[in-house]
């Protein structure tokens, strides 16, 4: 069988491009860590791959804003590439600073399906610090559950268990209509809750998000966007009570990688 590629894009600043790298070769995928100037140099050619993550860390020292600055590269020197590599059916994954750059360079949220429409972004912390510990995630019920249509987040457990660490996790929309389409077409993939699955404030909520949004996808599901890392929590021994509680034949974070590589197997 042939491997399914992945494609995970550094620059400076990143520090959590070899953790992701390893979650996707342990969910069966063969990883590429790509430096942007690679791109840049046409080195590498991202339609090789069919998969493109974009892993935390502080790209360009979050000088501006966090991930503002690879948000502009992507958005203007490759925007035919990643509308391409989009529209060919291929997935795309940010995870903490990589959410950050994909809502900033409008792969986010996404719901005009132009690619040019800032409509969120992630601000600072309303504790004003940074927030490093581990927090527990849902998946929406009733009015707000999210469609099946995220292919990232398909099998996965009402509740999961992920560590967070950002400073400019706060998920804002543009305004109230931004936020009722997110919430009616069922994009709003995850949310902060407290260990029942019910939405609290902080520190369940660890950066103040709108409606204690944590994750989002886009209408195609197959972008997705969220600020915990589940590359962190891969193994059962990642957990930090591991010693204490039953032991799980994965972490929580495992399933998303091997959704969407068997996505692509089956799809692509």
């Amino acid at each position: 069988m042939k491997k399914v590629r992945v494609i995970i894009l550094r620059t400076a600043g990143t520090n959590c491009d070899q953790e992701t790298a390893f979650a996707f070769e342990t969910a069966g995928a063969r990883s590429d860590l790509v430096h942007i100037n690679q791109l840049a140099d046409k080195e590498v050619d991202l339609g090789d791959y069919q998969i493109l993550a974009i892993p935390g860390g502080f790209t360009y020292g979050d000088d501006i804003a966090s991930g503002k600055i690879l948000a502009n590269e992507l958005r203007f020197k490759f925007t035919d590439q990643i509308r391409s590599f989009s529209r060919d059916g291929k997935l795309i994954i940010g995870i903490c600073n990589g959410f950050q750059v994909l809502v900033k360079c409008c792969l986010l949220p996404n719901l005009a399906g132009d690619f040019s429409s800032i409509e969120a972004t992630l601000s600072f912390n309303d504790s004003a610090k940074f927030e490093d510990r581990w927090v527990y995630l849902s998946r929406p019920e009733g009015p707000r559950k999210a469609s099946a249509r995220c292919v990232w987040t398909r099998g996965l457990a009402r509740t999961i268990y992920l560590p967070v660490a950002h400073g400019e996790g706060k998920f804002m929309v543009r305004d109230g209509a931004v936020l009722k389409k997110l919430k009616e077409k069922g994009l709003v993939v995850l949310e902060y809750t407290d260990a029942q699955g019910r939405r609290k404030a902080y520190p369940w909520n660890p950066n103040g998000s709108t409606e204690n949004i944590a994750g989002v996808c886009d209408p195609s599901g197959r972008v997705f966007g969220l600020m915990p890392h589940p590359e962190r929590h891969i193994s059962p021994l990642q957990h930090p009570r591991w010693t204490r509680q039953t032991a799980s034949p994965a972490g929580d974070g495992l399933i998303i990688f091997k959704n969407g590589v068997e996505y692509i197997r089956k799809y692509l």
